[in-house]
């Protein structure tokens, strides 16, 4: 995992925050909800490889 992802992790949070801040103030909570979903979804994406790799890594530790 390297630092870009990180990165890239930080950048969509503080995006997702500023828009969710906007259309909160606006009366927007659906849109809002649906924007932090949508963030969750795109980072989570971006994790599950990773996360694959760990358990393959463990299961071979242990011999499972």
């Amino acid at each position: 995992m390297g630092v870009s992802l990180i990165f890239k992790i930080a950048a969509v949070g503080i995006l997702v925050t500023i828009l969710s801040q906007i259309l909160k103030h606006s009366g927007r909570e659906e849109h809002a909800f649906l924007i932090s979903l949508a963030g969750l979804i795109l980072v989570l994406t971006w994790i599950v490889p990773y996360i694959y790799e760990l358990f393959q890594t463990i299961q071979t530790l242990f011999a499972l």
